[in-house]
């Protein structure tokens, strides 16, 4: 009798576990019921394609150059005798700068205006004579081989004179180039060469750098340059402004300057499959200097007739980038797509997405294939949008957690059941051992 009354009590117990369990169960029940409700539609911005003109955010590594800097080169040889000027000193253009033994291409030049005067003197007398042996030759007091005579020596004598006059003219240059002056206006560097000095021809002397304007010359990709050549034909180039962005000399970025473009090459660059492009900025106060590294943007470039989405709306799947296409019923539907150019806030499509067709343009957070969604209007500020989102996640982020779970380390009330029913078990089996 003792054996069948604890396996009675075994059987209750476990009937009253079963009876338990079923109780939560039975509670549990509506809220899976509720969780398999439908969800109410996702509410997020949509915009229904067409094309557009898209403005290009573009910028380019370059280096500063002065296109007016001469180096000064001794032209005459002789002893540095002055220097008119100090190192880093703006010069204008034809002021004195060198001095070089003047003193003896003064006296070259004077004895080229001796050897003048005696060539002239020569052509005098083979001038009268000549006429002379022409009135004596009409009188026939003369051979006709006199007067040959005299008018080969008239001109011999003439081209001796045209001789000495370039002799002077050469020596004046030589005097001129004693004298080293600016051939620009602009920053001299330090002197090469010191006073006293021999210098001879082709020795370098200094440095003038114009600072005012400056040019730029930068690398264009080949699809940028062939789509400003095309800019540039529908436009006047004058709608093309460049934005020179050059680093602070304390690390930050200095005030930008504005030029514009002046140059594209015809022609692309077999070892870097680039085009060369260059560009000119005023610079009065000198802000810059040649030499420096900075960036240039190119303002009022375009992409023409294109397909973009703000690059929020861009998503990755497992056959690459991808968009969510809403179909007839507001359903989203995942599209692959093929990328072009990121364009500021704006991605260009290449491929994937047809002109009419509705795609989901704002925070693709909680959207999946299937998801029903609520068309939000979107006003086309790409850059709004985004900011606006990244705010939403911020916020999201940093707010208190909403949901209802507990705590860690709370004993859920089924927890509490099951083991209540584990020890009447545990305890029933030890009766059963004795």
């Amino acid at each position: 009798m003792k054996k069948i009354f604890r396996h009675g009590r075994t059987t209750l117990l476990v009937l009253a576990a079963s009876l338990l369990l079923a109780a939560c169960g039975q509670d549990d029940a509506p809220q899976q019921a509720s969780g398999n409700q439908e969800r109410p539609p996702h509410p997020v911005e949509v915009t229904q394609m067409s094309r557009q003109d898209i403005p290009l955010d573009k910028s380019y590594p370059s280096l500063l150059r002065s296109d007016g800097e001469v180096t000064l080169v001794a032209r005459v040889t002789g002893f540095l005798e002055q220097r008119h000027f100090e190192a880093g000193q703006l010069v204008e253009q034809g002021q004195k700068l060198y001095t070089i033994e003047p003193d003896l291409y003064q006296a070259a030049v004077n004895q080229r205006e001796a050897d003048l005067q005696s060539a002239r003197a020569e052509l005098a007398r083979a001038q009268r004579d000549a006429e002379r042996f022409e009135r004596l030759l009409s009188q026939n007091s003369v051979s006709r081989q006199q007067y040959d005579q005299a008018r080969a020596e008239l001109a011999v004598a003439q081209a001796g004179v045209a001789q000495a006059e370039a002799a002077l003219a050469s020596a004046q240059i030589d005097l001129d180039y004693a004298e080293v002056t600016a051939p620009v206006s602009g920053m001299i560097s330090l002197s090469q060469v010191n006073v006293g000095n021999l210098v001879s021809s082709g020795t370098e002397l200094a440095t003038i750098t114009p600072l005012d304007p400056l040019e730029v010359r930068f690398q264009l990709p080949q699809r940028d340059a062939f789509e400003l050549r095309r800019q540039i034909g529908e436009q006047s180039v004058e709608a093309i402004t460049a934005v020179l962005q050059v680093p602070g000399i304390d690390g930050d970025a200095a005030s930008p300057l504005q030029g514009r473009l002046d140059f594209l090459d015809s022609r692309i660059d077999r070892d870097t499959s680039t085009v060369q492009a260059s560009a000119t900025f005023p610079n009065p106060d000198a802000q810059v200097l040649p030499g420096q590294f900075a960036r240039v943007s190119l303002e009022g470039l375009k992409r023409f007739d294109v397909l973009a989405v703000p690059e929020i709306a861009i998503g990755q799947g497992l056959m690459g980038p991808q968009v969510f296409v809403l179909d007839g019923e507001s359903v989203a539907r995942a599209r692959t797509v093929q990328l072009g150019e990121v364009a500021g806030p704006w991605q260009i499509i290449r491929g994937g997405l047809e002109v009419g067709e509705r795609v989901v343009v704002g925070d693709l957070a909680g959207i999946e294939p299937g998801t029903t969604i609520e068309p939000q209007p979107f006003n086309g500020d790409a850059e709004q949008l985004i900011e606006q989102s990244m705010q939403a996640n911020a916020q999201q982020q940093g707010g208190p957690s909403q949901s209802g779970a507990p705590e860690q380390g709370g004993p859920s009330p089924q927890g509490e059941a099951t083991e209540g029913v584990e020890a009447e078990q545990a305890e029933a089996g030890g009766d059963d051992a004795s």
